[in-house]
């Protein structure tokens, strides 16, 4: 059934009628549809438009088609043009004429609208929870290894010695700055189209206000034209999942690269690993991976969304419909892989002996060192200098700083004394950064307090 049909003469052509169809996407939206007609028709009963029998007969057959749907014994007919359709006519087969009232003072335009802000408000609140049991696990896995040492790097240089704890605590902070972008998308989408119409809202005295009520909104959106128009906050989740993902990929790196033979500073559980199918010894992060590579079809579906919607006139226009489809797949894999690094990384088993070998062979300790020299008075340039005369020594001998005899580190600084090896070992270079956000043990049990503080409060 078309609801649309009344001025045609003569039948769309099958392959336009393929073209034009979404009921092989949008399907997945029944029950938002569903409960926004339920919350459509209680509004229209209300302001009497409807009669309550009229009401209670609509919806009656709505919860019967909502139930048969969700245990599976009725099918949706692809043959419809979109779920909307397939509702309303399943509707007036089995409620008969008093079905047609259900479109009363509505449009399709605000219809979908809703349809896909109840969806997605609904995966926007799925994303939250996702990110907060990936940032549950973060702090866990810090807590256990506030003096686990390895090497912190700039340009994949090894440069300072840090712990795990510090290494995760960054991405703790990428991802609390997702979750919050997705409360400030909940907060700003969270208003009603209903009502608005095709784009000039309607002549029925609607209670929009109620009917946003009635669906857990705010209020109803305050311009008909935006409201049937605005895929703004599709936008904004796009962008917020594209950054998670972005965030996910940059660790999923880190993890692969720590997984290889030259690092081995993680074993990653079988259960989240692959072999290979010719290469016997072969243990592959292909979960890291694939969270890697499926980032940049998270990118392509808003870069795809973006391209449609910059030369749209108000209001609604067909090409509109293009969101549906990558903003699904966008949100089915960005749940995907929330959920899959999270379990990786809650069974990974980190090597503490390998990272802080590492740490300690790369001249990590060699600003301490410098450090070490200006608090006995030299200038800092000078104890630049020197220590890279040190650093060039050890390359030459193949020994590591804390190698060098006392005798030459004087033959290249007399400023050197005994207490040169406390300075520069791996648990003081690392202890004694205090500052608030700095790697020493006091200053990451500061900052896991207001960690666990943050995740208390996401759940009241």
């Amino acid at each position: 059934m078309k609801l649309w049909g009344g001025r045609f003469t003569k039948e769309t052509n099958r392959l336009v009628d393929a073209f034009n169809a979404s009921i092989s996407f949008d399907r997945r939206l029944y029950r938002q549809d569903i409960r926004g007609s339920i919350a459509h028709v209680t509004m229209l009963a209300r302001q009497q438009i409807l009669t309550d029998h009229e009401k209670e007969d609509i919806i009656a057959g709505l919860s019967g088609i909502l139930a048969d749907l969700d245990d599976g014994s009725l099918t949706i007919d692809e043959s419809c043009e979109d779920i909307h359709s397939f509702v309303e006519a399943t509707l007036i087969e089995r409620v008969g004429d008093v079905g047609k009232k259900l479109h009363t003072g509505r449009s399709r335009n605000d219809q979908v609208a809703l349809d896909m802000k109840l969806y997605v408000r609904d995966e926007v609140s799925e994303l939250s929870g996702l990110v907060k049991q990936l940032l549950e696990t973060l702090l866990s896995t810090m807590k256990e290894h506030t003096e686990t040492y390895m090497p912190g790097f700039t340009h994949l240089q090894k440069a300072q010695p840090l712990t795990l704890a510090h290494h995760l605590g960054a991405y703790f902070e990428m991802f609390s700055r997702d979750q919050g972008r997705l409360s400030d998308i909940f907060r700003r989408m969270n208003y009603c189209p209903l009502g608005a119409g095709a784009l000039a809202g309607t002549t029925y005295p609607l209670d929009r206000a109620y009917t946003a009520q009635l669906l857990d909104f705010e209020g109803p959106t305050l311009n008909s034209m935006d409201s049937v128009s605005d895929r703004d906050y599709l936008i904004e989740l796009l962008s917020a999942m594209s950054t998670i993902m972005m965030h996910l990929s940059r660790f999923s790196e880190e993890i692969i690269i720590w997984n290889s033979n030259e690092y081995q500073f993680v074993e990653l559980d079988d259960a989240y690993s692959t072999g290979s199918s010719i290469m016997p010894q072969k243990k592959n992060p292909d979960i890291a991976e694939l969270v890697r590579g499926k980032t940049g079809r998270v990118y392509g579906a808003l870069m795809s969304l973006l391209t449609t919607m910059k030369g749209l006139p108000l209001a609604y226009n067909k090409d509109m419909q293009e969101d549906k489809e990558m903003t699904f797949d966008a949100i089915d894999t960005t749940k995907h892989c929330l959920l899959l690094f999270t379990g990786m990384l809650s069974t990974a088993r980190f090597k503490k002996d390998r990272m802080k070998k590492s740490a300690a062979n790369g001249f990590t300790n060699a600003t301490d060192a410098a450090d070490y020299l200006v608090n006995h008075g030299v200038p800092f340039r000078d104890a630049h200098g020197i220590v890279g005369q040190l650093v060039l020594y050890c390359i030459e001998k193949n020994i590591a700083l804390e190698d060098m005899t006392l005798e030459e580190f004087k033959d290249i600084s007399p400023v050197f004394e005994q207490d040169i090896y406390e300075a520069i070992s791996l648990k003081t270079c690392v202890e004694k950064r205090i500052t608030m956000g700095a790697p020493g043990k006091e200053a990451m049990e500061q900052v896991i307090r207001q960690y666990e503080t943050y995740l208390n409060q996401l759940e009241s």
